[in-house]
């Protein structure tokens, strides 16, 4: 999958922002991104930090764009630019000190169309990721909500088995949303319908014909209650937006991925027993189902990759190591 990615890179170029240049991880991976050539990294933070810190650890990072947002000579007019974005909902004075924090600064640089990507959180959290992504990013014309998805990759006899799941990290339940009136603007449903389709996008910037199963403790009606109704309406309006997309649902996660067990309890079905994207209706079940493929699975999981968003910004684990730095960065680039 990553030789996949680096050449669709290498015929177009990308440059990416780290929210967290003085951190080892980040400069380990930087420093192979720099030996490759098809990606360019910007880290931000004081030159002088960054730049004795990968001379402590042996880094070569000679020749890369260091920014420190306390020095940076465009302040005021980044400062201008976001205070239009947040439209009265932040002062100037807020806007600029929250400028100089890196999440901050560094989504402005891709808003501002100096940077392609932004990739943080190896010390942040995905909060203090995302937050700046929907306050100044924001959701692209269409798109209703932020979701995520992991791609999951496991060696087998027959070459690389490539997985998706969704959501499994930010949406942590599905529910109307109603305006001040009382008014449902957009359905519990609807949401989970939207992150179906994106995480069926996402599958294919990875190589994978995706195969969606809407899961649940329940296969075409044989459970009620819970999320059960959910699953079964989101079904419905996901097949009305996307007819041509392979989804089917509600179904158990044993008949999503066993032929045999999958036209048993759904006969007739062209994903039952065949999925390969799997989106949960809860974010328990998502991170659990994800975390399980993983530890006792043998996947490795990379993400989470936010969907919806008008520019690829993506979230690390505080506990990631260099080498899911360079493969994030990768993932990160080749969405923009």
């Amino acid at each position: 999958m990553f030789d996949k990615l680096e050449a669709k890179l290498r015929q177009n170029p990308k440059k990416i922002v780290f929210t967290e240049g003085h951190d080892a991880r980040i400069l380990e991976a930087a420093a192979k991104l720099k030996q490759g050539g098809f990606l360019t990294p910007i880290l931000l933070g004081s030159p002088a930090v960054v730049e004795a810190k990968a001379k402590e650890c042996g880094f070569d990072i000679a020749g890369l764009e260091i920014i420190d947002p306390e020095t940076y000579g465009d302040m005021d007019a980044m400062v201008a630019k976001m205070v239009e974005l947040r439209k009265g909902k932040m002062t100037e004075e807020q806007c600029r000190d929250a400028l100089k924090k890196g999440n901050y600064f560094g989504t402005m640089l891709v808003k501002m169309g100096y940077a392609d990507a932004l990739l943080g959180g190896a010390t942040y959290s995905t909060a203090d990721t995302v937050r700046p992504a929907l306050q100044l990013v924001k959701c692209r014309k269409g798109a209703h909500l932020v979701s995520s998805c992991f791609i999951l990759a496991r060696e087998g006899k027959d070459g690389q088995e490539l997985l998706a799941m969704g959501d499994c990290a930010i949406n942590i339940s599905y529910e109307d949303t109603v305006d001040k009136d009382g008014n449902v603007t957009f359905t519990a449903a609807e949401k989970l319908a939207e992150v179906a389709i994106e995480t069926a996008k996402t599958a294919k910037v990875f190589g994978i014909d995706p195969k969606v199963a809407m899961l649940s403790f329940s296969t075409k009606g044989s459970g009620k209650g819970g999320t059960v109704s959910l699953s079964q309406a989101a079904t419905a309006k996901a097949k009305e937006l996307a007819p041509d997309l392979a989804l089917d649902g509600e179904m158990q996660f044993d008949a999503a991925v066993s032929p045999v067990v999958g036209q048993l309890k759904f006969p007739g079905s062209s994903v039952a027993g065949y999925a390969n994207t799997f989106i949960f209706p809860c974010i328990e079940a998502g991170n659990i189902g994800y975390k399980i493929a993983q530890r006792l699975g043998g996947f490795e999981a990379y993400g989470p990759i936010l969907q919806g968003l008008n520019a690829p910004i993506n979230d690390l684990s505080r506990g990631c190591n260099a080498d899911e730095v360079y493969k994030m960065a990768l993932i990160t680039a080749a969405l923009a």
